[in-house]
């Protein structure tokens, strides 16, 4: 398959730069893969379309504010150092992007630029537009809880912003761009589908009788370096570690046993679920694209996602690609907002 064939245009003014301070009113397209029809509600109202039995399995992990302003020790020029694989457990080396990537050289010492205790970065390596490492020499290694006072939210990058610490803005996107149900510290990117969740409406679902279980899947650069060649073959996936419980297995099994449909909440959560055969951990650089068969999800709850990406090859997987494109075109037309912040889709 072509990359060409996962473009359209997308226009800034339909990029969400803020979240929704109530989650589950951002708008919801629903689609029925069987009859193509097309249903635009709010989020709140996917209990209308969900059943007694249902399984949502839902992505826990945790994003940590691994985005750290910084400047260099000699000469005090800026640097932004963003850990690609920051630390639940207490660690020392990250795989790491640079801004300006032109500025970071191994050996070069970066300081955080609020870091009370004298902490600093090592370059260790770096290795261009792919980033490099980066080695932590404060006093203590770097845990979950140490990071909180170094860095910001890594908002992606077209979220045009500032992201200064210690401001009402940093302060929203430390709650909004976070699920409510996360657990497992160590992403360096929200799995966004689930950021429409709120408590209120998970309780309304559960009494519903639809059913709840977690996957961990922390999410680093696999899941957004742009597909670069003309060619989908030609990408390389990175790989991001996984993990979920043996209760977890036995559920999605049952579910699949008896007919009950699986609803992956976000393409994080298909990758697990296509992943793990019998092994309840490890890691997956699984490339969904156009042919693919799903073997254990039945329906998706995913965002609008960017031209040419590899989680547009994985909804186009899911249901059409050419189908996929047409909505998008219809939700822009409509005043959908796209991306981390927007809207979502319900693909059954």
């Amino acid at each position: 398959m072509l990359t060409s064939e996962l473009d359209y245009e997308l226009p800034d003014s339909a990029i969400a730069q803020t979240p929704l301070r109530r989650r589950d009113l951002c708008k919801l397209c629903v689609v029925d893969r069987q009859t193509d029809s097309v249903d635009d509600r709010r989020f709140k109202d996917l209990e209308d379309y969900l059943h007694p039995g249902d399984l949502l399995v839902l992505n826990d992990t945790r994003v940590l504010p691994c985005r750290i302003p910084c400047t260099r020790q000699d000469s005090g020029g800026s640097m932004e150092i963003f850990l690609l694989d920051p630390p639940g457990e207490p660690r020392r080396r990250f795989h790491a992007f640079f801004k300006p990537a032109r500025r970071a050289k191994a050996g070069h010492i970066y300081l955080p630029v609020r870091d009370p205790n004298g902490g600093a970065f090592e370059v260790i390596a770096q290795n261009g537009e792919l980033g490099g490492e980066v080695e932590w020499k404060g006093p203590q290694a770097l845990d979950a809880s140490r990071l909180g006072s170094l860095g910001v939210m890594p908002l992606p990058p077209y979220i045009k912003r500032p992201r200064l610490p210690d401001s009402d803005v940093a302060r929203v996107d430390a709650r909004y761009y976070q699920s409510i149900y996360a657990a497992a510290d160590g992403s360096a990117a929200a799995p966004t589908a689930g950021l429409h969740f709120s408590r209120a409406l998970i309780a309304r679902l559960k009494k519903k009788g639809v059913q709840f279980c977690s996957v961990t899947l922390h999410v680093g650069a696999g899941t957004f370096l742009p597909v670069k060649g003309d060619s989908l073959d030609t990408h390389v996936m990175h790989s991001e570690p996984y993990s979920l419980s043996q209760e977890t297995a036995d559920r999605i099994r049952e579910a699949k046993a008896t007919g009950r449909r699986v609803i992956a909440v976000g393409t994080t959560a298909v990758r697990v679920l296509e992943s793990y055969g019998s092994g309840l951990s490890g890691s997956t650089n699984i490339f969904i694209k156009p042919g693919y068969r799903f073997k254990n999800v039945d329906a998706l709850i995913t965002n609008f996602h960017q031209p040419k990406s590899t989680l547009m090859a994985l909804v186009g997987a899911f249901y059409d690609t050419p189908k996929i494109l047409a909505l998008y075109k219809r939700c822009l037309a409509k005043g959908y907002r796209f991306l981390s912040y927007g809207d979502a889709m319900f693909i059954q």
